[in-house]
């Protein structure tokens, strides 16, 4: 369970300078400073890295490409642990002795919708669903302009397969796509649409 500073400061009050002995607990490796003033104890194993997530930058929840290799709609495997956050105004990132996590920043509007409750070794964690993670990464892609860009951007670049796309919820990215208020949003519906009336 992640502490902050002043919860092992209390912790640790009864010794002559806590802060001495918090150095000295972090240097014998008892305790992982993961960020400035958030601290993990060394013996409690399973430390989930998807509910670190939330409690080192927030409110935040997973979503981009982590959470697009979780559903397998990319191939790679994904080690940084990525977040979409909002009402920040620049994207952030933290190199810890547990990995790496990234924060993306979205249009406030969005943030609410499409965000599922998992848990992983007994700790929970919030993750776009599918549909979310698709439109947050599509929103932060720059340079895409036609259908035809677009569809390269997915399954060339990005190396997804188109049935995986197309059996996602198409109701829940109608809803969540006008949201973004950006033309990559409205290219990924143009071409749903098309593909409906093909099918």
């Amino acid at each position: 369970m992640p502490k902050d500073h002043l919860t092992l400061m209390h912790e640790l009050r009864d010794y002559a300078s806590p802060k001495a002995r918090l150095t000295r607990m972090i240097k014998s490796g008892d305790v992982i400073q993961v960020r400035r003033g958030l601290f993990l104890e060394a013996r409690e194993t399973g430390h989930s890295l998807k509910s670190l997530a939330s409690v080192i930058y927030g409110p935040s929840y997973i979503s981009f490409e982590y959470a697009l290799a979780h559903y397998g709609l990319i191939p790679e495997r994904v080690q940084s642990v990525t977040s979409a956050v909002y009402n920040k105004n620049k994207n952030r990132r933290f190199h810890t002795p547990l990995g790496d996590f990234y924060y993306y920043y979205l249009p406030a509007a969005v943030f609410p919708y499409g965000v599922l409750l998992g848990e992983e070794n007994g700790q929970s964690y919030l993750m776009a669903t599918a549909e979310k993670a698709l439109c947050d990464t599509l929103y932060k892609t720059r340079g895409i302009g036609s259908v035809k860009a677009l569809k390269a951007l997915l399954f060339e670049d990005w190396r997804m397969e188109p049935e995986a796309v197309l059996s996602l919820d198409r109701a829940s990215i109608m809803f969540l796509a006008p949201l973004y208020r950006k033309q990559i949003l409205r290219l990924l519906l143009k071409w749903l649409e098309g593909e409906a009336n093909d099918a």
